[in-house]
């Protein structure tokens, strides 16, 4: 690994990285690793290094450019963390859980926005109270998954008021 030989000289006045702590080397100033993973936040490396080889960590952080290393090797300790709570699935898992997660809030939002359109149009209408106990007034209205909303109403005298939405 570039960066881990014996040449390098060991950093002065502060404690490996974290990788380089637990790859049990001597951490040189030119190592990889040091800027992503302190000595402070020894985890973030030890779930990398069990799902990823540290090896092939740094021969990834060595192919990229440094200003995109940091996304990278956030990534990566994302991903290592959900393989290691979800050895089968991992990032799919929780992306897919996620999905269900939003398509379910998709259908709530829906059937919100469609009572909300439905309440609009029936405090619309100029409502005319019944003119005996015989006749009382029906509302009818069967949500549905259609964008085309039709609201009825039917007075005493049967006469039908029609409220549509069209999205």
């Amino acid at each position: 690994m570039k960066g881990s030989s014996g040449s390098g000289k060991k950093q002065t006045g502060s404690s490996p990285c974290a990788a380089c702590k637990l790859l049990r080397r001597r951490c040189d100033k030119q190592c990889v690793f040091a800027p992503y993973f302190p000595a402070h936040h020894p985890h973030k490396f030890i779930n990398v290094h069990k799902v990823y080889d540290a090896s092939n960590v740094n021969k990834m952080l060595q192919k990229l450019p440094v200003h995109q290393r940091g996304d990278a090797v956030s990534s990566m300790v994302y991903e290592a963390n959900v393989r290691v709570q979800d050895p089968v699935y991992g990032c799919v898992g929780a992306i897919s859980s996620l999905q269900h997660q939003l398509d379910g809030l998709r259908a709530q939002l829906a059937l919100a926005q469609t009572e909300v359109a439905t309440s609009r149009c029936f405090l619309a209408q100029p409502l005319v109270p019944p003119r005996s106990h015989h006749h009382r007034p029906t509302f009818s209205w069967t949500p549905t998954h259609n964008p085309n909303l039709y609201l009825t109403w039917t007075n005493p005298s049967m006469m039908m008021i029609q409220c549509g939405h069209a999205s």
